[in-house]
């Protein structure tokens, strides 16, 4: 006899796309580094070129589709595909085709986890006093600039920037807004590091994906971390209501 209730059911159900991720995420940890990888990008090289210049539009939606599962799973080689897409598409599309690709994987986490452990943590955030609630407060108050901090600080794990803020109640439209805009600055380091990557395969080498941490680089992307941060700074010294 099934003693389970509907309601029962209908919770562990809301759970289930976000067990999914993380079951993916952990397998795909040790079953797939090995194949997701520059080496294996070098090995393709060559097979891939003539595929894109044969069949551009049906590869551009292939590496879409691929880079999305990547990233809405958790697996690894997301930096791969980010290099890989200026590599295959150049600067400009391939770096529009991984802030799509990316973007969208996002949105699966974020709804996933906000279908399930999001809603409840967030329930028990409304009816909370004190601390929380306060903590809650503030960060609805600001969130387009905590939202676009999470993005620009590299320092933030991508999969913590996606899933966080399902789990603490912010509206989907400014995730949505603050992920595909934010996203952009290290999109377009990624996607110039693979523009050149034919030259460094050529030299039997691997792409340097410390350029990232390079003060050219990191101070512009700093100096944007900065200015989202600017109105929580004002209404902490002013104590006014956020701009």
């Amino acid at each position: 006899m099934d003693n389970v209730s509907p309601t029962h059911k209908s919770g562990l159900l809301r759970h289930a796309p976000l067990a999914a991720i993380l079951v993916a995420a952990i397998v795909g940890y040790f079953t797939l580094g090995d194949y997701l990888s520059f080496d294996t990008l070098a090995d393709n090289r060559e097979a891939l070129m003539v595929y894109r210049n044969d069949h551009y539009a049906l590869l551009a939606v292939s590496f879409i589709i691929i880079y999305f599962v990547i990233v809405a799973f958790s697996l690894p080689g997301a930096a791969v595909a980010s290099v890989t897409g200026g590599f295959l598409f150049g600067l400009a599309q391939g770096t529009a085709f991984n802030v799509i690709a990316a973007t969208l994987g996002a949105v699966a986490i974020f709804l996933a986890a906000r279908w399930g452990l999001g809603r409840t943590l967030a329930a028990r955030m409304d009816a909370s006093e004190g601390t929380l609630k306060r903590i809650k407060n503030g960060l609805h108050e600001h969130e387009i600039s905590v939202l676009f901090l999470l993005r620009l600080v590299p320092a933030v794990p991508f999969f913590v920037a996606n899933l966080l803020p399902a789990l603490v109640g912010v509206k989907f439209r400014n995730f949505l807004i603050t992920t595909a805009l934010g996203i952009i600055p290290g999109a377009l380091v990624f996607t110039w590091i693979g523009v050149g990557l034919g030259e460094v395969f050529d030299r039997g080498e691997r792409p340097d994906l410390s350029l990232l941490w390079e003060p050219q680089i990191l101070g512009p992307i700093l100096a944007l971390s900065a200015l989202a941060a600017l109105p929580i700074l004002i209404k902490a010294v002013t104590g006014k209501k956020g701009i």
